[in-house]
């Protein structure tokens, strides 16, 4: 992991050589008053010289905190990212256990009645589900349940809740997710009203994802069926049930955890068009605005401390998979 996080620095700082150098000078502002003092960042952090000697810079900033400041958020990169990331975690937290335990049953019904009408409609639903474009049904769902019905608003909460929020001060923040910090102040309205804004976006993120994870354990549980130590059980009289639960589908789960990683990682690094189309202030957004930058100038910090960060969560996810790994087949952890 560690060699692989260094690697992924060096990657980043290798596009940033492509910048010029008032450009890379950016890296290194912390407040909008350094704008203004772009000749003495250069001089102070070396970048008119040896490249190894502004890599030990650069990562002596990173390892301070420092990734640059984000004229898109007016702020810091890493509280920028803060900042708008427990937006997405929400997404993430009702989205993907959703989506995998949900796929996953339905790739092993799919599997289990091969050929039968639950394994067509299955199949069909999945392939109708990843060519969906997630725009075009985020507005769909939006014109059915918000204008039509009025059920579930987007954003990310109401104005009312809001207003509670930012005004009222009894709010108190524990976790910068809302419908937790709601219930952990007491305010479960709160809570609700997140709860019924993330519902659009939620079974936006479920339909198109979900497609994938039932393909998969589909697949894998078809294979794993066709094993002979399924075929054996069999023979010994263990009942169906049995042999899908205890045997079958644990092995068939091996793939479906490197695809839910993957999701998972994918997700936390933002949605951007889910977020958009719900007008959701997450990181995905925020990363998006930052890449288009102000009279089509990128906000290079922004977009640097957004690529390191997407880095960083793809490798610690990896590692969580890999010890997923273990605990599902026994024969890793032996071995």
């Amino acid at each position: 992991m560690i060699p692989t996080l260094i690697g992924v620095t060096i990657l980043i700082f290798a596009v940033s050589q492509l910048f010029t150098v008032d450009q890379r000078a950016t890296l290194y502002i912390r407040s909008e008053k350094d704008l203004k003092n772009i000749e003495g960042i250069i001089r102070l952090y070396h970048l008119n010289e040896s490249v190894l000697l502004q890599y030990t810079n650069w990562m002596s900033q990173l390892f301070q905190g420092n990734l640059g400041f984000s004229q898109t958020a007016r702020a810091p990169v890493l509280k920028a990212i803060l900042t708008k990331l427990p937006a997405s975690i929400e997404l993430v937290m009702w989205s993907i256990p959703i989506t995998i335990l949900l796929g996953v049953y339905l790739g092993i019904q799919s599997a289990v009645h091969r050929d039968k009408p639950v394994d067509h409609v299955t199949r069909t639903v999945a392939i109708v589900g990843t060519s969906l474009p997630a725009f075009w049904l985020g507005i769909m769902l939006m014109a059915i349940f918000f204008a039509g019905l009025g059920w579930f608003p987007p954003e990310r909460i109401g104005l009312q809740a809001a207003d509670y929020i930012q005004l009222s001060g009894k709010w108190h923040t524990y976790t910068s997710l809302i419908f937790i910090d709601g219930v952990l102040n007491g305010q479960p309205w709160i809570s609700l009203d997140a709860l019924r804004h993330i519902v659009l976006p939620t079974i936006t993120l479920v339909t198109i994802q979900i497609a994938l994870i039932v393909r998969v354990m589909r697949s894998s549980m078809l294979e794993a069926l066709s094993k002979g130590y399924v075929i054996s059980a069999k023979a010994k009289g263990l009942s169906n049930t049995e042999v899908i639960n205890k045997h079958a589908r644990r092995n068939a789960l091996i793939p479906v955890l490197t695809l839910a990683g993957l999701l998972t990682a994918g997700m936390l690094t933002g949605v951007t068009i889910t977020e958009t189309v719900f007008n959701i202030d997450g990181i995905g957004r925020w990363a998006a605005l930052a890449a288009g930058g102000g009279g089509g100038v990128p906000d290079i910090p922004a977009v640097l401390g957004f690529a390191l960060f997407a880095g960083v969560i793809y490798v610690v996810v990896n590692l969580i998979v890999d010890i997923l790994y273990a605990y599902v087949d026994p024969r890793i952890r032996l071995g």
